[in-house]
């Protein structure tokens, strides 16, 4: 049984991110190769983003802090502490409006 501390961690990876030229920082809570299910806490200073990309699989972000926008198309969603967002099938990207830290949640497909 392993338990992590989200709030915890969010709050590691974004004062990491702020100091990072890339202004991001990431690190896996649960997965890797040999697993189907990774969950990743991904930090984003202000204005940083992850340009458009296709998602390997079924794929959630939850907000631990701050605020993002993900985008798909000519569609956005405004996401806060709190929500849960299903990322959409096919080529997304997504934005730090203000900095921020989340948990994304990846189903690899088989």
């Amino acid at each position: 049984m392993q338990k992590t501390s989200l709030t915890a961690l969010a709050r590691e990876e974004l004062a990491h991110a702020v100091t990072l030229p890339s202004g991001r920082s990431a690190r896996t809570v649960f997965g890797g190769h040999e697993h189907q299910l990774r969950q990743t806490v991904i930090a984003l200073r202000e204005g940083e983003s992850q340009s458009e990309h296709e998602s390997p699989g079924e794929a959630t972000i939850h907000v631990l802090h701050g605020r993002i926008l993900l985008s798909a198309g000519d569609d956005s969603w405004s996401g806060w502490v709190g929500d849960l967002l299903v990322i959409p099938d096919g080529r997304h990207a997504l934005t730090a409006v203000e900095d921020c830290a989340f948990l994304l949640t990846v189903v690899k497909d088989i």
